[in-house]
C-alpha cells in the first residue's frame, strides 16, 4: 500500500474530479484555511481546471463559507455543512478559549459574549458583507472597544455561537456576515449521525488513515469517534501497514495515480489532516514543514515526498540537492490560478 500516493489521488491533488468549487469542499468535510491568501490555491489546486475566479463565486454567494471550527481553527466548509458542525464543536472550543484567556490571567463572562454578541448582530443586519475593520469600527461606535486580541475572541465566539460567519471575499482582509441572512436552514441531524456523516467525508478524503488521524482532525473524544467509525464499518476496509490499522473507504481512489510536482501551500490538508506526516516526511526536515508552536509553511511534493519549500515571489529551496525537481509546470499552474480572476 502506497499511502503518498492513495493519499494524493483522494485528496484530489492528482486526477482532480471535480469542476464545482462548492462540491469540493463538501467532499473534503472540511479544509484548514488559516492563511486567507493560501487557503484559495489549496481549493484551487484540487480543482480539474483551477480557477480563482470559481473560488471568488463560490465564496461570494456563500455557497462555502470560513470560520473557526474544529481545533478552534479557521476552516472552509460547505454552507450547508456549517450548522451541524458547529453543534459537534462549539463546546470544546468554548473550553479551549476560557483555558486560554485564564492562562492570559483574562476573563470574560457569559453576560460580556451576550452584550457582544447582541451589538455584532445589530451591526451587520442587513448589510449584508462588512469588513473586519469596518465592523470593528461600528463595534467602537456602540460603546464595545478593546485591544485587538480581545476584539478577536469576541468575533470568534459569536462565529461558535452560529450567529456570523465570512462575508464576499476581500483581497486582504476577513469579512464577516449574519449566518442567517446567509445561510439557508436545513434539517437537523443527530449528535451521532453528524459525528458519522463526518467520518465518512474524512475517509472519502483523506484515506488511507487511521483512528487517531481522525481524532486529530477533529479534536472530538476517541470514543465518538471510534463509534462514528464504527457507524461507517461497512464503507471501510481495514489495511494493516508497519503495526498500525489503516482505514480506507469503499468509495475512494487507490488507482490512477501518476507522478506529479505539485506547490502545496501552507496548512495544506495533505499535511495538516492527520495527525502523523512520517509517510510524506523526513522527520530530519520536519522543521522546514512546520514549527513546534503549529505553523506550517509552503512546500514542495515531488512523487507523494515533501522535499523543499516555495515562495510565491521568491527562489524555492530543496532539502537535499539530489531531490532537486523541475518546478517549471508547477508555478505555471500556480501563476495561472492566481491570474484566472482577471
Amino acid at each position: 500500500m502506497n499511502i503518498p500516493h492513495i493519499r494524493l489521488l483522494n485528496q484530489q491533488l492528482v486526477a482532480p474530479e471535480y469542476s464545482d468549487v462548492h462540491d469540493l469542499v463538501s467532499s473534503m468535510g472540511m479544509m484548514q484555511a488559516q492563511e486567507y491568501r493560501m487557503m484559495r490555491w489549496a481549493v484551487g489546486m484540487r480543482l480539474r481546471k483551477p480557477s480563482m475566479k470559481a473560488f471568488r463565486e463560490a465564496y461570494d454567494t456563500g455557497r462555502i463559507v470560513r470560520v473557526h471550527l474544529f481545533r478552534c481553527t479557521w476552516q472552509l466548509v460547505a454552507a450547508e455543512d456549517l450548522r451541524y458542525m458547529l453543534r459537534l464543536c462549539a463546546g470544546k472550543n468554548k473550553t479551549a478559549i476560557r483555558g486560554y484567556l485564564a492562562y492570559c490571567g483574562r476573563q470574560i463572562g457569559e453576560r460580556e459574549y451576550g452584550h457582544a454578541n447582541d451589538l455584532i448582530c445589530r451591526s451587520l443586519a442587513g448589510k449584508g458583507s462588512v469588513r473586519k475593520d469596518s465592523l470593528l469600527s461600528m463595534l467602537a461606535e456602540r460603546g464595545l472597544a478593546d485591544d485587538a486580541h480581545t476584539m478577536s475572541i469576541y468575533l470568534r465566539r459569536a462565529e461558535l455561537d452560529g450567529l456570523i460567519c465570512s462575508g464576499e471575499l476581500d483581497d486582504s482582509q476577513s469579512t464577516y456576515a449574519l449566518v442567517e441572512e446567509r445561510i439557508p436552514r436545513s434539517a437537523e441531524l443527530s449528535r451521532e449521525e453528524a459525528v458519522a456523516l463526518l467520518a465518512d467525508k474524512y475517509f472519502r478524503s483523506h484515506s488511507p488513515a487511521t483512528l487517531d488521524d481522525f481524532v486529530w482532525w477533529t479534536n472530538l473524544g476517541v470514543g465518538e469517534c471510534r463509534n462514528a467509525v464504527g457507524a461507517i464499518r461497512g464503507e471501510l476496509v481495514e489495511e494493516r501497514y508497519a503495526g498500525d490499522v489503516y482505514y480506507v473507504h469503499r468509495g475512494c481512489r487507490t488507482r490512477g495515480y501518476r507522478s506529479r510536482t505539485i506547490l502545496l501551500p501552507s496548512y495544506d490538508e495533505f499535511l495538516i489532516g492527520y495527525k502523523s506526516r512520517h509517510h510524506v516526511l523526513d522527520d530530519a526536515f520536519r522543521h522546514r514543514a512546520y514549527s513546534n508552536n503549529g505553523l506550517f509553511y509552503p512546500v514542495i511534493l515531488d512523487d507523494g515526498i515533501v522535499v523543499g519549500n516555495w515562495h510565491p515571489r521568491r527562489e524555492a529551496t530543496f532539502f537535499r540537492d539530489e531531490a532537486r525537481c523541475d518546478l517549471t509546470e508547477a508555478f505555471g499552474r500556480y501563476r495561472r490560478f492566481m491570474e484566472s480572476d482577471k
